[in-house]
C-alpha cells in the first residue's frame, strides 16, 4: 500500500505532519477528515531513482516556478488558517522534498525571522527565487496585515506567468524542428550531394565545360564546407556566441528588443505578453497597496522588455509631476488603446487594480489564440525555405544539363 506525506491544520489552528498508508489521495483525504485535520498538502512517497538523482544534479542553485507557486499556496492556507508564520514556514521546509534549494532557503528565512527580520526583508535576499514583485507585494501585506490573501494573489500571478511560458515554448518547438532540419539537409547536400553530381556534370561536359554561375556557386560553397570544416564550425560557433554576449549589452539588448518589436507576426505576440504582463503585475502590486510609483518601478522591471522598461520609467517621473497615468500611456504608441482607455476608466471609478486584472485576462486570452496561430503560420514559412533551398541546388544542376543537352543538337 503506498505512503503519503502530508502537512496539515487541526482544529486548534496547529500545523500537523506525518506519513500515512492509504490506497490513494482521496482515502488519506478522508482519513483526516475523520481524525479532524484539514489538508494543506498530500504527496505520495517515492523511493528516490536515478532520474530524480539527475534532476537534482541539473537543478543545483535553482528553484522552479512550479515549486515556488506551491509554496505560495500552501504558505498562504497555513496563514490562512491562523498558524503563526514561523510555525508554518518550518512546516512547510520540513514537508519540501523536491527542491533541496528552495528548502535551504526556507531555513534560512526562518533562522533571519527568528532573528528580527520582516518576511519581506528576509525573501529578498534571494532574488533569483524570490523576484521584486514577489518582495513588494510580501512587504505591503506583512503592513497591512492580509498575508493571506498577496500570498493568493501570488500563487495566481506565478500560474498565470508560468502558462503563458509553457505555452509559448511548446509553440517554438515545432519551428525550431524544422529549422533544424533546414540546416541539416542544406549541409547534408553540400557535402554529399552537390559534389556527385559535379562529378557527373564534369564528366558529361569534360574540363573545360562552361558552368552556370550558380552551379559554379554552389560547387565552390560546396568545397569550402568540406575542406574548411572546421572554419565553418568555428565560425557559427562565434557568430552564436557574439550575438548572446551583444544581447546581454545595455544597447545590444535594447536593439534586440527594438528589433523583435519590428518583427512581422512575433511583435503582435510579444506586446500581447507584455501587455498582459503589464496589468496584472501593475494591478497586483495597487491592489496589495502599494504605491503607485513604487508599483510603476517594479512592474518596469518585470515586463521583460527594454523598451517598455524605458517607457514606464518615464511615466514614474511624469506622474511624479502631476500627471495621470493614464494620459502617459495614451501618449505612448506602443502601448494598445484599450489599455489607456481602461485605465482612464478605473481612475475615474477608483477601481484601477480590478479594471488591469480585465485588462490582464484579456490580453492572456490573446496570447492564447495568437500562440496557436503562430504555428499554422511559421509551417508555410519554413516550408518555403527548404523548398527555395532545394530548387536553388535543382537550378544549380538542371541548367547545366541543358547547356549540354542543347550543345548535343
Amino acid at each position: 500500500m503506498p505512503k503519503f506525506s502530508y502537512v496539515s491544520i487541526n482544529q486548534k489552528g496547529e500545523p500537523v505532519n506525518g506519513i500515512i498508508e492509504q490506497p490513494d489521495r482521496n482515502s488519506v483525504i478522508q482519513e483526516l477528515a475523520r481524525q479532524g485535520l484539514r489538508p494543506v498538502s498530500i504527496k505520495e512517497s517515492k523511493k528516490i531513482s536515478f532520474g530524480i538523482q539527475m534532476d537534482n544534479l541539473f537543478s543545483v542553485g535553482k528553484v522552479k516556478s512550479d515549486h515556488l507557486t506551491m509554496f505560495t499556496r500552501q504558505l498562504s492556507a497555513m496563514v490562512g488558517a491562523g498558524v503563526p508564520l514561523l510555525r508554518a514556514l518550518t512546516a512547510l521546509s520540513d514537508h519540501i522534498t523536491e527542491s533541496p534549494n528552495l528548502k535551504k532557503i526556507i531555513k534560512n528565512i526562518i533562522t533571519d525571522i527568528e532573528a528580527g527580520a520582516t518576511l519581506g526583508d528576509a525573501m529578498g535576499k534571494y532574488p533569483n527565487v524570490f523576484n521584486d514583485i514577489y518582495v513588494n507585494m510580501v512587504r505591503a501585506g506583512e503592513a497591512a496585515g492580509i498575508m493571506e490573501e498577496i500570498l493568493k494573489r501570488l500563487a495566481l500571478q506565478q500560474e498565470k506567468s508560468m502558462a503563458i511560458k509553457k505555452k509559448i515554448k511548446s509553440a517554438m518547438i515545432y519551428p525550431m524542428v524544422l529549422l533544424s532540419i533546414t540546416v541539416l539537409a542544406f549541409f547534408g547536400l553540400m557535402i554529399f550531394i552537390v559534389p556527385q553530381l559535379g562529378t557527373v556534370m564534369t564528366d558529361l561536359g569534360g574540363p573545360d565545360a562552361k558552368l552556370p554561375e550558380i552551379t559554379i556557386f554552389m560547387l565552390e560553397t560546396s568545397k569550402f564546407i568540406i575542406n574548411y570544416w572546421y572554419f565553418v564550425i568555428i565560425g557559427l560557433a562565434a557568430l552564436i556566441y557574439g550575438i548572446m554576449v551583444y544581447s546581454k549589452t545595455a544597447f545590444g539588448r535594447h536593439q534586440l528588443h527594438y528589433i523583435i518589436l519590428k518583427t512581422p507576426i512575433l511583435k503582435v505576440i510579444v506586446i500581447k505578453v507584455i501587455t498582459a504582463r503589464f496589468a496584472r503585475t501593475f494591478s497586483a502590486l495597487i491592489e496589495a497597496g502599494v504605491a503607485v510609483l513604487e508599483a510603476l518601478a517594479v512592474t518596469s522591471r518585470a515586463v521583460g522588455n527594454v523598451i517598455y522598461e524605458d517607457a514606464l520609467m518615464k511615466a514614474e517621473e511624469e506622474v511624479k509631476n502631476g500627471k495621470s497615468l493614464s494620459s502617459i500611456i495614451e501618449a505612448n504608441p506602443i502601448f494598445p488603446p484599450i489599455v489607456s482607455q481602461m485605465l482612464s476608466v478605473g481612475e475615474e471609478t477608483g477601481q484601477t487594480d480590478k479594471i488591469l486584472v480585465k485588462v490582464a485576462e484579456f490580453y492572456e486570452e490573446e496570447v492564447d489564440t495568437a500562440i496557436q496561430g503562430l504555428s499554422s503560420i511559421i509551417e508555410p514559412i519554413m516550408i518555403v525555405i527548404m523548398g527555395g533551398m532545394v530548387g536553388l541546388i535543382a537550378a544549380s544542376v538542371m541548367l547545366p544539363i541543358a547547356g549540354l543537352a542543347q550543345s548535343v543538337k
